[in-house]
């Protein structure tokens, strides 16, 4: 059996939620690894089904409970590693290790698979990763596919889609903007600061895309998808405007515009003026951000982060909502309605 190295007392590798990065690098180094899938969940897990681990010599990432479980997924894992057997590991109800429980009370269910670094589904994987194309992976642990509209076969244990990367583009340079595509970059997302006519050196923040070219250069050069979301955070009404040109009638899922309630009038009637229609302010939130009070750049960069997620599993759901549901619970005369009444709204009161 390949040995492993005891989990570290600080859990860090739990701060990776989308496992194919740690794929890839332990593809890269000639390595297989397992793959270890949450496929059940009963009783309000902390993690919720499709969460992922993956484990390699001297490679943890992922995380499934918190510390409950995860030393004895590795152990199993690296059995898995050693034998090429796929297992189901059952923690809570049911368990053949009952002295193995979760805080919370609740029953998981784990599937472990050998994945060689040669696999096709793997090399597949990494391929539409790269490429922004979404995929479902689709496996019982001995075969295994992976494709766009992939439909499972009895045997399997996995059916886990994965989409491209959130992928954030910031435009602004000043300490909110650069709070806000900091924390982006920390949340896993591709983050692109864009500054026109900005400084020659890139902003000194890991992780962190730059460009100097306008709004609509920019955009294009990088990419808008369905799974981008752009936020304007300038203090500029030129920069602002030639951004909104750009990034309203694209693809991007999510546009914030940054500023006081009674400046946006100013950034939205001349676009309105040029004959952008009313579905181009749809995607358009504005104030950005879920209201929580705070102004210091990084309360706007949790607020900024927090709304583009809170929007991500609200499409997943199926939900028409598009305001956190504490926060629309909490908040007197909620700050925004929906994007675009919230521009007709600001364009016919404020101007």
């Amino acid at each position: 059996m390949t040995e492993r190295q005891p989990l570290p007392d600080w859990p860090l590798f739990g701060m990776t939620g989308d496992v194919r990065p740690t794929l890839r690098q332990v593809r890269d180094a000639g390595q297989a690894c397992t793959l270890a899938t949450l496929i059940s969940v009963d009783g309000g897990g902390p993690r919720p089904e499709g969460t992922q681990m993956v484990f390699a010599p001297g490679v943890t990432a992922g995380y499934f409970s918190g510390g409950c479980v995860e030393s004895d997924v590795a152990d199993h894992a690296f059995a898995c590693l050693a034998d090429g057997e796929p297992r189901t590991l059952v923690y809570g109800e049911g368990s053949p290790w009952p002295d193995i429980r979760l805080l919370c009370g609740a029953r998981i269910e784990i599937f472990l698979e050998r994945v060689a670094p040669d696999d096709a589904a793997l090399v597949e994987l990494l391929s539409a990763h790269v490429e922004r194309r979404p995929v479902v992976w689709v496996s019982d642990g001995y075969a295994r596919q992976c494709a766009e509209g992939l439909s499972p076969w009895p045997e399997a244990a996995v059916v886990r889609r994965h989409e491209p990367t959130p992928r954030l583009i910031v435009v602004g340079g000043d300490p909110t903007a650069l709070a806000i595509a900091q924390l982006g970059a920390q949340a896993e997302f591709e983050i692109t600061l864009v500054r026109p006519k900005g400084p020659s050196a890139a902003p000194p923040i890991a992780g962190v895309g730059y460009s100097r070219a306008e709004p609509a250069e920019a955009f294009d050069a990088i990419g808008v998808d369905p799974w981008t979301a752009i936020a304007i955070a300038t203090h500029d009404l030129e920069t602002d405007r030639a951004a909104l040109r750009a990034a309203l009638p694209s693809t991007a899922g999510y546009v914030g515009l940054l500023g006081a309630r009674r400046r946006i009038a100013d950034r939205l009637a001349p676009l309105r003026a040029e004959g952008a229609p009313d579905s181009a302010f749809e995607k358009l939130h504005a104030p950005i951000g879920i209201d929580i009070g705070g102004k210091a750049p990084w309360e706007v960069a949790v607020s900024v982060i927090g709304e583009i997620v809170a929007l991500r599993y609200a499409r997943a759901s199926g939900s028409t909502s598009t305001t956190v549901p504490a926060a629309a619970a909490a908040a007197p005369g909620s700050r925004r309605s929906s994007a675009s009444e919230a521009a007709k709204t600001l364009i016919s009161d404020e101007s």
